[in-house]
This record gives C-alpha cells, sequence and structure tokens, in this order.
C-alpha cells in the first residue's frame, strides 16, 4: 500500500493499546487496507516474554508485571519512551521478509537518532539500537497471518531509574541510555515523533502519509474487537524487548497467551533468531 496512516494515542495502558492493535489487525485480514503506525506512551509497566525468567525481575515495587506471549526477557516501558507500534502488510513484495521488516525498522530509528546528532547502530545478533553496549531502542515484533504488529520502544526522555528494577532483556554486560542522557537536555518528544515518522514512510516506501483520527475500525460481531477465538492464525514473535499478551494486579503475575492454532502463516515468513 502506498499510504500510511498515522495516530497519537498519547498516554494510553498497554493492555488497551494491546487491544486496539488486535482489532485493527483484524480488520487488516479481511482486505487490503492502509498500513498504520500508532504512537503512544505507557504508564509504568515491566513486561517479560515467554521464555523470560522472572528473577530477571529484580524489584517490581509498585510496577505491574506482565507474562507476555512474545520472545525475549523483561523490559520496561514508561513515560517519556516513545512506543512505536506499526501495523503493516508484510504481502506486498517489498516486505515479504520478516528479517528485511526488521532490519528497515531498526534503521529507521538509526535515521531519526542520527538526525539529532546521536550516532547509534545495530548490535548482532542483539536486536535493538546500541550506542556501544547502551540500549537506547528495544524492538521485538509479532506478525500474525502476514500482518504485523508491536513494534519499537525509544527512550527519548525515559525516567532510567525505572530499569533499575529488572535486568534488561535478561542482558547482564548491557545498560541502558536514551536519548535525554546522550544529549545532556530534554529532548522535544513531538520533534523525535515527525523525524521517525518522516524517516518510516521514506524508507517504506509510502508516498502518502496523513493522520487518522477517527479511531480504529472494529470486528463488526463485538465493539470490542476479536474475541479469543477471532485471534486466529499463527503468530510469530522476534526481537527481545517487546510485550504482547498478559495482566497483572500489583503482587501478582498472570499468563495470558493466545490460543495455540495449527494453520498456515504466510509462506514467505522468515524469522530472526
Amino acid at each position: 500500500m502506498s499510504t500510511l496512516l498515522h495516530r497519537d494515542l498519547g498516554r494510553l495502558d498497554y493492555l488497551e493499546a494491546l487491544s486496539l492493535q488486535e482489532t485493527i489487525v483484524a480488520f487488516k485480514q479481511r482486505g487490503p487496507s492502509p498500513d498504520l503506525l500508532l504512537f503512544v506512551e505507557h504508564p509504568h509497566v515491566y513486561t517479560t516474554g515467554r521464555g523470560g525468567k522472572l528473577t530477571n525481575v529484580l524489584d517490581a515495587r509498585e510496577v505491574p508485571v506482565y507474562r507476555s506471549g512474545r520472545g525475549g526477557d523483561v523490559t520496561y516501558h514508561g513515560p517519556g519512551q516513545l512506543v512505536v507500534y506499526p501495523i503493516v502488510d508484510l504481502r506486498s513484495k517489498l516486505r515479504r521478509d520478516v528479517h528485511r521488516y526488521v532490519r528497515t525498522l531498526e534503521m529507521t530509528a538509526i535515521l531519526t537518532l542520527r538526525q539529532f546528532s546521536i550516532e547509534a547502530n545495530r548490535k548482532p545478533p542483539y536486536t535493538g539500537i546500541w550506542i556501544e553496549n547502551r540500549k537506547i531502542a528495544a524492538i521485538g515484533v509479532a506478525v500474525r497471518r502476514c500482518i504485523t504488529f508491536h513494534g519499537l520502544a525509544l527512550n527519548v526522555n525515559t525516567d532510567l531509574h525505572y530499569f533499575q528494577g529488572i535486568v534488561p532483556c535478561g542482558l547482564t554486560w548491557a545498560s541502558v541510555t536514551s536519548m535525554r542522557q546522550e544529549l545532556g537536555a530534554e529532548q522535544n518528544f513531538n520533534d523525535v515523533k515527525k523525524r521517525f515518522l518522516s524517516n518510516f514512510a521514506a524508507l517504506f516506501g509510502h508516498r502518502e502519509v496523513r493522520e487518522e483520527f477517527d479511531g480504529a475500525p472494529r470486528n463488526e460481531s463485538s465493539p470490542h474487537g476479536p474475541s479469543a477465538g477471532e485471534r486466529d492464525g499463527r503468530v510469530v514473535a522476534t526481537g527481545d524487548d517487546e510485550p504482547e499478551y498478559a495482566h497483572r494486579p500489583p503482587g501478582t503475575v498472570r499468563q495470558h497467551e493466545p490460543p495455540r492454532r495449527h494453520r498456515r502463516p504466510c509462506s514467505y515468513f522468515t524469522i530472526p533468531s
């Protein structure tokens, strides 16, 4: 699709953002529609992946912890962090490789940081964006029947103190940084979003970019989006940081994963290790 829609969700609870993504993914699976970029800040939350170790949550205190269905280990989301959820149809000739999709998403963040005089790079075999051993952006995507969701978290003005409550990504040797820390000053959050949007559109080949005002399309059978039974198709989770399903009240960790179904995914999936 040559059109890219974008929507700023402001500050939104993680589970609400997940529900919105699933609604849009279900809509896009029914037929062609423009790709969509969601921008959001989450309230304080820790998430750990399907294979993550809860021992890497050192001291959650009042921060909720979600056990997710993604790959990877524990990470943090919170105010001052720019979370970007691209909902993109991979059935395009230019996007059939999930490796390529993730690498292009990484390059979007690298170019955005470069425009703020920050030189950051990939650090294979780890996903995300790094400045030496300091991680500034986390990437983790899921793909359901060729439609991407979840995405990228860029530390702009993030309070890095919250990362002390976890072992980020389960990597004891790594540290975490932000644009504010690297540049020594608070950054204009809206400017970062605008630069990211422009770079994303250019790298993914979108010729038209416009803001989406009317809200997400709703599932016709339910005003609240797809039910668990409608979350069909294989979900492929990649990356080491991005959350998926779960919820807990403070003091407990509750796991919730989508139902496993034996349906055929996109035949051209290739999955980053």
